[in-house]
């Protein structure tokens, strides 16, 4: 069974509900035969490469909120995270554009380093006191290289805008197609669609229905065909 991951790097909502997720899918009886795949999705695509600033007035100006209440909204995020053994600062984070990081995982997929590599931008960017934007490709390559990748051709993918540009793309082109738009948004089996960072349980539901309504082999069989089995090939009998 595969479980398809819209998510961005920048959405704190992403970073919970993807340990909430990962609880319940440790727990599934089922988990060695699922399959996870992260897909890009960018909460603020138009935003450029450069323009960087502080979560908080990214917050006020975006939803014209009172910075009290952007930051109460950051310490209730903060208590969410805790409860789920996640690091989270809630003072002094920044936010900016995340295509690049989504163009370096559709590259991680490939390599098989794809989770490995999203785990560690998540904690780069809500945990550590470093700015995982104002840094340049350098600091991706490290993590890059931290996730297993290789470190000269983490920085090529970087250095050609193109590269896996089309991929990202067609991620967030097929999330409309979907209805999603918000994220994390979790598709299980291509027949349950989970929406936001729900409760563990929630999760162990949806994974128990997607995995009781996959569709058996109907079997067509007229009798009498000939066939090749584990004692050999039947022989007609004239």
């Amino acid at each position: 069974m595969r479980v398809e991951i819209w998510s961005d790097i920048a959405c704190p909502w992403c970073y919970v509900g993807k340990a909430r997720f990962e609880k319940a899918l440790a727990a599934f009886p089922h988990r060695d035969e699922v399959e996870v795949v992260h897909r890009s999705f960018e909460l603020d695509p138009g935003r450029a490469a450069g323009d960087v600033q502080p979560v908080i007035t990214m917050l006020t100006k975006k939803y014209g909120m009172s910075e009290a209440q952007a930051q109460a909204g950051e310490d209730n995020l903060g208590a969410q995270a805790a409860a789920e053994g996640l690091d989270y600062r809630t003072r002094g984070r920044d936010h900016g554009n995340t295509f690049d990081m989504h163009r370096l995982l559709h590259f991680a997929k490939e390599m098989g380093r794809q989770d490995e590599l999203i785990q560690l931008l998540y904690r780069a960017n809500f945990a550590e006191e470093r700015s995982l934007f104002t840094e340049g490709a350098e600091r991706l390559v490290g993590l890059a290289a931290e996730a297993g990748l290789d470190a000269d051709a983490a920085r090529e993918v970087l250095a050609d805008p193109a590269r896996y540009a089309d991929d990202v793309r067609d991620d967030e082109r097929e999330a409309a197609e979907l209805g999603a738009n918000g994220v994390p948004f979790f598709v299980l089996d291509r027949k349950y669609g989970v929406s936001g960072a729900q409760p563990a349980e929630v999760f162990t539901q949806a994974l128990g229905q997607a995995w009781g309504a996959r569709s058996p082999l109907k079997l067509i069989d007229e009798g009498g065909a000939e066939a090749c089995g584990p004692d050999g090939c039947a022989v007609p009998q004239h």
